[in-house]
């Protein structure tokens, strides 16, 4: 576990309606869902006050490319809302590839025997919580955090 920095992290799924948040113990064992935001004027405010309550150091949102590997608009909306945080917040800010984690979310949820209009609500949780257990295994297997920091975060 060597280059591993130890702390509590969050995970930022973010969508046009929802943003789910995961977060991490401080040993980055295990990525767990805490809340699915509803996207709005309180969104930004709502994720910096839980990253407050678990004394996060980081945060890691989502950054939704095409499989192709384009941006697309969702892409712009992510790295904006990313901004929103860090600004807010104080914290770094990591952009994390989430190609394919709604995929993941929505799979999982299946695999438990859910639907996929039961799961609306915690789709986002559960998406936060693969990218965000994603990052974790990435910089413990490479010593290297995943994903790109925000620029000024």
């Amino acid at each position: 576990m060597s280059g591993f920095r130890r702390g509590i992290r969050l995970g930022v799924d973010v969508g046009t309606a929802r943003v789910g948040v995961a977060r991490c113990d401080p040993d980055g064992l295990l990525a767990v869902p805490v809340e699915t935001v509803p996207r709005g004027d309180e969104a930004i405010a709502r994720i910096a006050q839980l990253a407050g309550e678990y004394d996060a150091f980081e945060l890691l949102v989502g950054l939704p490319i095409s499989l192709s590997g384009n941006e697309t608009s969702s892409t712009a909306d992510a790295r904006s809302f990313a901004q929103d945080l860090a600004a807010v917040t104080g914290l770094a800010v990591r952009m994390v590839d989430e190609r394919l984690s709604t995929v993941s979310a929505h799979a999982a949820l299946r695999g438990a025997g859910r639907s996929q209009k039961s799961s609306r609500r915690i789709v986002d949780q559960v998406a936060a919580v693969v990218l965000l257990q994603q990052a974790i295994d990435v910089e413990k297997s490479t010593g290297t955090p995943a994903g790109a920091l925000l620029p000024g975060s």
